[in-house]
């Protein structure tokens, strides 16, 4: 069921761009790169670009244009129809962080209108403070999430063509603003030692395997990859369409804005606030964004207007990746047979109703957030554990390596497929790790807690025993015509 393609190569790629992009580039980037190292944190933040990123994005790119479904349809299809709920897994698991990222957005409408109207405290923290407490978890912040769902539906009920026209606006405009910030970042007195921080590695900051971690960790949450997103708008890829060359152009793009966002924060604390550095990048996602960028904006010349260009390319960058997750869910109904027009109202009242708890409750929105952020890694394994099954070098043969193609994938490929289901499972277990409080295994183990084994496991296993249950029916409803890849 086809509504059609993209009209140009640069239309995939700043939709594919839109997707890939999101708060976490701007967010979580510089934080994590500061707390790893600066420079030396770079160096496998690239290699895993390439051995995590760009190595899904070509299954992605591959099982879409190949199945033309989304990740159910494709998974049972391709893989076989046993193996329709992995596909199930990924679909679920990009949509239920669609319930609460619609939730970040609406922050980033609210701090964009705030910075806007000078309504947000731009000398003193603790007003600053106050300020992103009074609005969380309150019927504001329930409004404002509601407003992100209705712009992101808006949009994706326009179809592809409507997606394209969109993001074609959107992304351009996202990179200029970025760019814009990041040299007024570094014109500011100071800003060099934010420079030398961040791209001067530390060779022996690369002997702990923490930094190791968290930048393939960086990789698989920022670039989209393994989420099924870049799949569900490869169905809407032209039959000639260079899928090798935009996988790497995807990647090293988005990375691109990354390392923007970074010199942008870094260079700005540096220079603004060195002596309080240490507390302004351990202050977490929220802290980091809300609270300390607009004193960093307070103390800089014209501040007050590079704090509105900050907030607009946040919420560029939340709207353009909420549109992909929509269209995922979106998709995924298409495929059992429901059309655009009657598939984008439940999507809609679904994501607005589903991410309710997450607008109200902070502890509930970093639940889920933890929660399906570590299934995304189970995602990824799912998309190469699929390669491998098929067979790796007959995947590459028949659908990566098209007639036409700039470049060609060579056997490196091959390879890479067995060392994603080994990272994810490293990475997997390194995470639940994390949240082992060995004083209190009772405390570790309990479902109900923002951060632990126990929530996740059981959060794990309900959608799991559901997915396994309903395999067949899934498989019979999405797949279409006989499976390629086996029983």
């Amino acid at each position: 069921m086809s509504e059609g393609k993209f009209s140009s190569r640069w239309g995939t790629l700043v939709v594919m761009l839109g997707m890939a992009v999101g708060t976490g580039n701007i967010w979580r980037f510089p934080r994590e790169a500061a707390n790893n190292g600066g420079g030396s944190f770079l160096i496998p933040w690239v290699i895993f670009l390439l051995l995590w990123s760009v190595p899904l994005l070509l299954v992605e790119f591959a099982m879409g244009r190949a199945a033309r479904r989304g990740p159910i349809g494709a998974f049972a299809k391709l893989f076989g129809r046993g193996r329709a709920w992995m596909g199930a897994w990924v679909a679920f698991t990009a949509t239920a962080i669609m319930f609460y990222y619609s939730v970040v957005m609406g922050w980033t409408l609210r701090y964009l209108w705030a910075s806007i109207s000078r309504g947000v405290p731009m000398t003193s923290p603790e007003a600053a403070t106050s300020f992103w407490e009074g609005f969380v978890g309150t019927p504001s912040a329930v409004l404002f999430h509601g407003l992100a769902m209705a712009l992101g539906v808006w949009v994706v009920a326009r179809g592809i063509q409507g997606i394209e026209r969109a993001v074609r606006l959107l992304i351009p405009g996202l990179f200029v603003l970025v760019l814009v910030l990041a040299v007024r970042a570094i014109t500011l007195p100071g800003a060099g030692a934010g420079l030398e921080f961040l791209f001067t590695p530390h060779w022996g900051d690369l002997k702990h395997a923490s930094v190791w971690v968290a930048a393939l960790t960086q990789n698989a949450w920022d670039t989209g990859a393994g989420w099924g997103l870049a799949l569900a708008y490869a169905v809407y890829l032209r039959e000639k369409e260079d899928t090798a060359l935009n996988a790497f152009v995807l990647g090293f793009g988005n990375n691109t804005v990354s390392l923007l966002a970074g010199v942008m924060v870094l260079c700005t604390v540096f220079a603004i606030m060195p002596e309080a550095k240490d507390t302004i990048i351990g202050a977490g996602n929220e802290g980091l964004t809300f609270i300390w960028v607009p004193q960093l904006f307070g103390q800089m010349p014209g501040g007050a207007v590079f704090m509105v260009f900050f907030f607009l390319a946040l919420f560029i960058a939340a709207w353009s990746s909420l549109i992909a997750m929509i269209e995922l869910a979106t998709r995924v109904l298409m495929d059992a047979g429901l059309s655009r027009r009657k598939a984008i109202p439940i999507v809609g009242v679904a994501g607005f109703l589903l991410g309710l708890p997450s607008a109200l409750s902070l502890p509930f929105f970093r639940n889920q957030d933890w929660v399906w952020g570590v299934g995304l890694i189970i995602s990824g394994f799912f998309f190469a554990y699929g390669v491998v099954r098929y067979g790796v070098d007959r995947f590459r043969t028949a659908f990566v390596n098209q007639p036409g193609s700039d470049i060609t994938i060579g056997r490196w490929w091959n390879w890479s497929m067995g060392l994603v289901m080994v990272e994810a499972v490293v990475l997997t277990v390194w995470w639940l790790y994390q949240a082992v409080q060995t004083d209190d295994l009772g405390a570790t183990l309990t479902p109900f807690s923002s951060f632990n084994v126990g929530t996740v496991l059981v959060q794990w296993a309900v959608v799991l025993v559901a997915l396994l249950a309903l395999n067949r029916f899934l498989a019979a409803r999405m797949a279409g015509e006989a499976t390629e890849g086996g029983p």
